[in-house]
């Protein structure tokens, strides 16, 4: 499985898990691009819950085929200049749904390990991994 292929099935993964747990899935993949050149970058998942909009990065990685794990956890590839981002790309989908920034809304990460040879992933649902 190739690392976009991994990406789509933690991406799919992770809405049915908010889904169940009572999130409704507002957008997938939203991304924004400069007038002229690359996009600004993308967030993989905004769902609503209650009156709070979450804006969710979904970080997925496998366990090898021979059973080694990463060294590092999912969540730990949101690093300082990604949060930023995240942030960014929020207000833009805000503004463009006419949605006051002064609303209630965090950035989430949804952290998957999957074992490909079970067949099984393990989630982490860590919420407003950056104060908003």
């Amino acid at each position: 499985m190739n690392p976009k292929q991994l990406g789509v099935l933690g991406e799919k993964i992770a809405s049915d898990y908010l889904e169940k747990k009572g999130y409704k899935i507002l957008d997938n993949n939203y991304s924004r691009k400069w007038i002229q050149g690359p996009q600004k970058g993308e967030i993989d998942i905004i769902a609503q819950k209650d009156d709070n909009i979450h804006f969710i990065e979904v970080k997925t990685l496998a366990k090898s085929d021979r059973g080694r794990a990463s060294v590092i956890s999912p969540e730990e590839k949101v690093n300082f200049q990604k949060q930023k981002q995240l942030i960014k790309i929020a207000q833009d989908w805000l503004s463009e749904k006419k949605i006051p920034l002064e609303s209630k809304w965090q950035i989430d990460v949804v952290a998957i390990k999957i074992d490909l040879g079970l067949k099984k992933a393990k989630i982490r649902h860590i919420q407003n991994v950056i104060g908003a």
